[in-house]
C-alpha cells in the first residue's frame, strides 16, 4: 500500500497535467468555454421543469431545485464513468510508447468531470436564489455527498476502463443500462409515487442515496440518517475496492489488447 501512494504521488504533477488537458479539450473552440457547465444543467432544468412540475406539482416542493439537485448529481457520475471507461482505449498509443501508471488516464477523467461538477453549483445557487429557497447551517455538509458520488464514480470507472479493453461492446451496453440507471433514480419524481416493491428496489440504488442526502443537506435543512449514511459508505466502500481489484488484475494486459 505504502508503493501505491508513494507511486502515485510521483506522478500527482501528470495528474494534474492530464485533468488540465481534458478540460481544455472539452471546450476548445468554445465561445462560451466552462459557462456551459452552469449554462446546460440550468437549461435542462428550466425545461424539465416545465414538462414535470405540473406531473408532480401535489408531490414535490421547490421541484426546480428537487430537479437540480437530482440532475447535478446523476450527471456528474453519467459523464465521469462513460468518459472513464473509454480513457485506456483513448490513451493507446502512449500506454504502448512510455510507462505510465495506467490508472492516471481513468482518475484524470473523473477529475475533470469534478471540476465541471463544482463549476455547475452555480447553476444550483441561480435556482436557489431565484426560487427563494432558504438554506440553512446543514447545507454546509454538501461536500458528504459529493465526496461520496466522487468515489463511486471513480471506482465504477476504474473497473468499466479495464473491462472494455477486453469486451468492447461495453461502451455500446452501458448507453443502454445507464439510460434504464437514470429513470431508476428518482431525479425528476418522488420514490413515494412508485409502488412498495418498486420504490424498495430504486432505494437500493446508490445514486439514489447520494441525492437524497444531496436534497437533506440542502432542500430539506435536515441532517441525513445514520441508516442512509451507512447505506451511501458501502456502496462507496464496495464500488472503489471492487474497481481497484478489478483494474489491477487487468493492467498488466491492456498492453497486449489495446
Amino acid at each position: 500500500m505504502v508503493t501505491y501512494i508513494h507511486n502515485f504521488l510521483a506522478y500527482k504533477n501528470l495528474l494534474k497535467e492530464l485533468v488540465r488537458r481534458d478540460v481544455k479539450t472539452k471546450y476548445r473552440r468554445s465561445v462560451l468555454g466552462m459557462l456551459w457547465s452552469v449554462l446546460n444543467p440550468l437549461g435542462m432544468m428550466i425545461i424539465m421543469s416545465i414538462v414535470f412540475s405540473h406531473v408532480f406539482r401535489s408531490n414535490i416542493v421547490n421541484f426546480p431545485v428537487y430537479l437540480m439537485c437530482g440532475q447535478i448529481m446523476f450527471n456528474f457520475y453519467n459523464e465521469a464513468s462513460t468518459v472513464a471507461m473509454s480513457s485506456i482505449l483513448g490513451n493507446a498509443a502512449l500506454i504502448k510508447k512510455v510507462y505510465v501508471p495506467k490508472y492516471l488516464f481513468p482518475v484524470s477523467k473523473v477529475c475533470s468531470c469534478f471540476v465541471n461538477l463544482v463549476t455547475s453549483f452555480i447553476a444550483l445557487v441561480i435556482v436557489i436564489v431565484a426560487t427563494g429557497t432558504k438554506l440553512s447551517w446543514t447545507a454546509l455538509l454538501v461536500f458528504i455527498p459529493v465526496i461520496y458520488v466522487f468515489v463511486f464514480s471513480l471506482g465504477m470507472g476504474l473497473m468499466l476502463s479495464a473491462l472494455v479493453v477486453t469486451f468492447r461492446d461495453l461502451q455500446h451496453l452501458y448507453g443502454v443500462l445507464i439510460t434504464a440507471w437514470m429513470y431508476m433514480t428518482p431525479i425528476f419524481y418522488p420514490v413515494d409515487m412508485l409502488p412498495g416493491w418498486v420504490a424498495d428496489l430504486v432505494r437500493l440504488n446508490p445514486l439514489a442515496n447520494f441525492i437524497e442526502m444531496f436534497r437533506d443537506v440542502i432542500l430539506y435543512n435536515i441532517i441525513p440518517s445514520g441508516i442512509l449514511q451507512a447505506k451511501c459508505i458501502i456502496s462507496c466502500v464496495a464500488a472503489l475496492v471492487l474497481g481497484l481489484w478489478v483494474f489491477y488484475k487487468q493492467q498488466d494486459t491492456f498492453i497486449l489488447k489495446v
